[in-house]
C-alpha cells in the first residue's frame, strides 16, 4: 500500500520533505518502533480521541501512554478514545490501525504531546503497517506549528 494517497498530497501541497522507510509488516507502534531499530521516543504515534461529538488527533511518542486524566483535565470531562469503526471512517485510505500523526489532511484538530518536541527527527506511519516516514524536526515542527502542545503522555 505504501504512503496514503491523503497523507502524500497535504505533505507535497506543504512542501514537507521526508524519506521513506520500509518495514517488515508490524501491528503496533512498539514493533515497528523495533524493527526499524529506531527509539520509540522519535516515532509519532497518532491516537483518535472523540470530544463533543468531534474528533481530535493526539501525537504522543510510541514509547509513551496517553494520559486520559490529564486531556480531561485540560479539554474537558467528555475526551474518551475513538473507536475502530469511527477510526476507519476518518482514515479512509490508510489500513486499519496505521494512522499517521498529521491531522489537518484528514480534517481533524491535533494536539501534540511536548516530549515529542525534543527528538531531532521524528518518524510516523504513513498509512499502512510496512512503511515509516522520516522527517527532520523542522518539517515535522512545521506540521504541527498550530497544534496546542503540552504534556499528556508518560513514558510506558
Amino acid at each position: 500500500m505504501s504512503i496514503a494517497p491523503t497523507l502524500q498530497k497535504y505533505l507535497a501541497a506543504e512542501n514537507i520533505q521526508y524519506e521513506e522507510i520500509q518495514h517488515e509488516l508490524s501491528m503496533s507502534s512498539t514493533r515497528t518502533a523495533e524493527a526499524c531499530h529506531i527509539s520509540g521516543d522519535r516515532l509519532a504515534k497518532g491516537v483518535v480521541l472523540r470530544r463533543d461529538g468531534q474528533y481530535v488527533l493526539a501525537v504522543v511518542p510510541a514509547s509513551h501512554h496517553l494520559r486520559l486524566s490529564d486531556l480531561r483535565t485540560t479539554l474537558g470531562n467528555n475526551v474518551d478514545m475513538a473507536n475502530e469503526a469511527e477510526i476507519s471512517q476518518l482514515f479512509r485510505d490508510c489500513a486499519h490501525g496505521a494512522v499517521p500523526a498529521v491531522g489537518k489532511c484528514y480534517g481533524l484538530d491535533v494536539i501534540v504531546d511536548d516530549s515529542i518536541e525534543t527528538q531531532p527527527e521524528i518518524y510516523m506511519e504513513a498509512g499502512d503497517h510496512e512503511t515509516l516516514l522520516r522527517l527532520t524536526h523542522a518539517q515535522f515542527a512545521h506540521l504541527t506549528a498550530n497544534a496546542p502542545h503540552w504534556r499528556f503522555s508518560a513514558h510506558a
